[in-house]
């Protein structure tokens, strides 16, 4: 039996779009833990460039001490739409929103910014085990002052899950990374890991926060 590609695979969660909520951490999905932390990363025009472009290649991540391996779809797909499950004001999954797929774009080094619909492999280490995960971008932002993106997880992946990674520009000047989340073990054996698990994330949403600063590189 042929296994499916991962670019074919549904996310794990039916809460897709969840760290878009405003009001993420007082109504998050019914039984997940939900969370938001941020941290100044700089300040001025070229901490606001750099930074918004390490974001959305993968930067936060391979600086965290995590292996990125993103799966691009076929042509086909990145040039048509992806359709995520969409959810009401309750966490209730909804009718799939269709998402124009964005034309393909590059920061100055020549990497490829995320858009709607990558899929990539995450691998790290819990304690001393080797884990890894797939995740899927859901949306992608690109405002005046506020840019990034989200992934949930995949089937396989030890927690259902959605991060998004957001660079913000305050009228001082400063530049902002916000790490918003929402999870919950994905089955009953990483339950019974709860605490590890949320150890873990905490661990990791420190080790985002701190990716994005010191100097920029040349």
């Amino acid at each position: 039996m042929t296994e499916t590609p991962l670019w074919e695979r549904p996310v794990s969660y039916g809460a897709v779009g969840a760290t878009k909520a405003p009001d993420l951490l007082g109504y998050p999905p019914a039984g997940y833990r939900p969370g938001i932390a941020s941290a100044r990363i700089g300040h001025g025009d070229a901490r606001w460039e750099w930074a918004t472009t390490a974001v959305l290649t993968w930067e936060v991540q391979r600086r965290s001490d995590l292996r990125v391996e993103v799966v691009e779809p076929p042509a086909a797909v990145t040039e048509g739409t992806y359709s995520p499950v969409g959810f009401d004001e309750e966490g209730t999954p909804v009718e799939p929103a269709v998402v124009d797929a964005a034309p393909t774009q590059y920061g100055p080094n020549g990497e490829r910014l995320a858009v709607p619909g990558d899929t990539a492999v995450l691998q790290g280490r819990l304690g001393p085990l080797p884990v890894h995960g797939a995740v899927r971008v859901i949306y992608v932002l690109d405002e005046a002052d506020e840019r990034g993106f989200a992934y949930g997880t995949l089937a396989g992946h030890p927690v259902h899950a959605e991060y998004a990674f957001l660079v913000t520009r305050r009228p001082d000047g400063s530049v902002w990374l916000e790490v918003r989340s929402v999870w919950r073990p994905s089955n009953a054996f990483w339950a019974l890991a709860t605490p590890v698990l949320a150890l873990a994330h905490r661990i990791a949403v420190q080790r985002f926060l701190r990716a994005l600063t010191g100097p920029i590189p040349s």
